[in-house]
């Protein structure tokens, strides 16, 4: 708990929140509008019960994390601005003139879904703030039928040199649509009646509008709703009042329901976020974009929040701004650290221990600890005493932390040399080879961080030493490269054959609950797809029930020369290859299942005469997803388990988890060995339940033989290894 944010008291909070519509604020010009934007307003309510329809805060540094402020109380008194005793959908707006404009629908859920009043507040400062409250059907007899007046919003129209706020209203016997009105200059009441500025071409329900500029066009983000239409599609237009062209299709990234989409552009960026409410999971999702048409979603490891939001809209904000807000809303739980700025350090797995006070650094093999300077992030309002550069090698630094009440508080911050992961990003499922053609070492994962393992393409990266990896690029993507299957690209392997003297690269993937086959003449590609299923179906020597057509591994015996194949999800099955590589030999196909502890992923490889068969044991969300193995006399015998079989599992005490489906690899002309496996992304996984099995991060350890040829049990380490020679 960082205390000092307690210490502030919300000294008569209520009555700063003037209700009547007097002072003109909107005169007022903010001072801090011109400086520079360092942090992220987003403002939210947080459900359908009693108290949850009201207006919250939460401040983040990057525009990732978010933390709640006030608590995750209301930070304004929701029965003094509502007629209702509900608010729901606030959209804030710094407005040209520096005050700050939100809209809400009046509207509490208890009593049903029908409303017929907005409300309308402004600030100067986004701590007090003036309302008005407005009720459509009263003020406006041609709308005095309507049912409903949901999500308003507000923008500047600048031909006009007035804001615009526009909304969706329902009148009975049509559907939703979008309709907009000029505010007064007090922002306390509409000029004149709405106008229509958008219905959905297929004539249902269209809500939740938002409208952002972007190089001279206006793009209208909107929910429609019906059978075969429903999420958030976007329309384009020229005018800021008519004329909107809808974009084909959706740019939501999801299956699930959602609402309340937002777009906010990202300091100092070309990125723009598309943040949307998936209202029944509960969740949200972020997703980006650079042109407001073609948006790829953030994983679950990428976001994170202390608080469930509902439809919420953000801003970004200044550094006064923020610690205004600090001061005015404070919270006990607010982050002090939140990353570095150092491109030396591992962002991604960073940890911040508030309640001891110590932050880990992983830092990338072959940094120079012994005069480094982090450059440390702050939450808003928090700054560091030191920005020079300090010996790390052995022991950790005190660093000095200026909070804003004007106390100091000491962390203490340890960095070391970190080697896994050994790709940034996630990735899960590593396949690993040695190019003979290439004399490089090439790794195959899955792309991983897609929400239910959603990805559908595949990269590889390229390495002379085993710590150094190069980013080769995307290899195979199901969307354009294959025409059998689109979804689900997971767990690859490779193998590289000498055929009439001329190198080719067999990649064996699974997509849609299938594998698939692509040939290239280099290990980077390009790759063309077999056109078909390699196994699309199960075969009738698998006699287990149930189990996916997944997680293929390829094998070359190299006391035979012949190739085999592996695959299995519940069930190992094998079979020995046909010479050109592209069909298995059917009267092969054997059942290898070990035992009940054989989940998936088979790895299969040779050492000093033995045959060794590793695979996985529970699921990929469970922190004790781990890996075992047996061994065999040849590549489809029955297979010997050891009594002792354990490859590698969780070290709880060092925040490692979930490390399983893996592969191995020989430094060629030695017997050194290594396994390459995915873990949980550290320190994130363990608190991200099932979806840590999907934000996953590849790493390599040491495996190790007794002389007898069992397998010395690995601990997997944050270190990693150290890089390899290659004779």
């Amino acid at each position: 708990m960082n205390s000092y944010y307690s210490k502030f008291l919300l000294f008569s909070l209520f009555g700063l929140f003037i209700v009547a519509a007097s002072c003109k604020t909107s005169e007022v010009k903010s001072q801090e509008e011109d400086d520079p934007k360092s942090a992220y307003l987003f403002v939210y309510f947080t459900g359908n019960g009693p108290g949850e329809e009201a207006v919250h805060y939460a401040l983040s540094r990057n525009g990732y994390d978010y933390y709640a402020l006030n608590d995750d109380k209301p930070i304004v008194p929701t029965a003094q601005i509502s007629n209702t005793g509900g608010v729901r959908d606030p959209h804030i707006l710094r407005g040209e003139d520096g005050i700050f404009y939100m809209v809400l629908t009046d509207l509490k859920t208890q009593n049903g879904w029908s409303n017929t009043e907005i409300i309308l507040a402004k600030s100067s400062d986004l701590v007090a703030w003036e309302t008005s409250k407005i009720n459509l059907a009263e003020v406006f007899p041609e709308f005095s039928d309507i049912t409903r007046a949901w999500a308003p919003q507000t923008i500047y129209d600048a031909e006009a040199g007035k804001y615009m706020v526009y909304f969706s209203m329902l009148q009975p016997g049509s559907y939703d649509k979008i309709y907009y009105a000029y505010a007064n200059a007090d922002f306390t009441a509409l000029e004149s009646a709405p106008k229509q500025l958008f219905y959905s071409p297929d004539e249902k329900s269209c809500i939740d509008a938002d409208i952002i500029n972007k190089d001279g066009k206006f793009y209208m983000f909107y929910k429609t709703e019906g059978t075969a239409t429903k999420g958030i599609r976007v329309a384009v237009s020229d005018s800021l009042t008519g004329g909107y062209v809808p974009v084909e299709g959706y740019v939501d990234q999801t299956d699930k329901a959602v609402e309340g989409s937002s777009v906010f552009k990202m300091i100092d960026s070309d990125t723009y976020i598309l943040l949307y409410d998936m209202y029944i999971d509960g969740a949200y999702q972020f997703a980006e974009s650079t042109d407001l048409r073609n948006f790829e979603a953030l994983g679950a490891a990428e976001i994170s929040m202390n608080f469930h939001p509902r439809h919420g809209t953000i801003i970004p904000i200044t550094e006064q701004e923020a610690n205004r807000l600090l001061k005015a809303f404070p919270s006990k739980d607010l982050p002090l650290v939140t990353g570095a700025t150092n491109q030396a350090v591992r962002n991604q797995n960073i940890k911040v221990d508030a309640e001891a006070k110590t932050v880990y650094l992983p830092v990338y093999p072959g940094s120079d600890l012994s005069s480094f300077n982090p450059g440390l992030l702050t939450f808003p309002g928090v700054t560091v005493e030191q920005n020079e550069s300090y010996d790390f090698e052995n022991d950790a630094v005190s660093y000095t932390l200026n909070l804003p009440d004007g106390t100091t508080t000491t962390y203490e911050v340890k960095a070391e040399l970190a080697g896994n992961p050994v790709l940034d990003g996630y990735y899960a499922d590593p396949e690993i080879i040695y190019s003979n053609k290439d004399q490089k070492f090439y790794l195959y994962p899955t792309s991983d961080g897609f929400d239910g393992w959603a990805g559908t393409y595949f990269k590889t990266f390229s390495s002379t030493d085993l710590v150094n990896w190069k980013d080769e690029g995307v290899i195979v993507d199901l969307t354009k490269d294959v025409s059998w299957a689109n979804r689900n690209a997971w767990a690859p392997c490779i193998a590289e054959r000498k055929i009439d003297g001329k190198y080719q690269y067999f990649y064996y993937f699974s997509a849609a609950q299938q594998i698939g086959l692509a040939v290239a003449d280099n290990p980077a590609g390009p790759y063309t797809d077999s056109g078909k299923a390699f196994v699309g179906e199960k075969p009738e020597a698998i006699k287990r029930g149930g189990g996916q057509i997944i997680d293929p591994d390829v094998f070359q015996d190299p006391q035979s020369g012949k190739s085999y194949f592996y695959w299995g999800n519940g069930y190992m099955a094998g079979a020995e290859l046909n010479e050109d590589m592209r069909s298995l030999k059917e009267e092969t196909i054997t059942e290898m299942t070990p035992d009940g502890t054989y989940r998936e992923g088979t790895e299969v490889f040779f050492r000093n005469g033995t045959y060794y068969f590793m695979w996985s044991e529970d699921d990929t969300r469970s922190p004790n997803y781990r890996v075992r193995y047996a061994t065999a006399d040849s590549p489809l015998e029955p297979l010997n388990i050891p009594e002792e079989n354990l490859v590698i599992m969780k070290d709880e005490e060092q925040e490692i988890y979930g490390t399983g489906h893996n592969s191995v690899i020989n430094v060629p002309g030695t017997d050194d060995w290594y396994i390459v496996y995915h873990r949980f992304t550290r320190p994130k996984g363990i608190s991200m339940g099932g979806a840590a099995g999907f934000n996953r991060e590849v790493c390599i350890d040491k495996l190790s033989f007794t002389e007898d040829g069992s397998i010395i049990p690995v601990k997997p380490t944050l270190k990693g290894i150290e890089p390899v020679n290659l004779p």
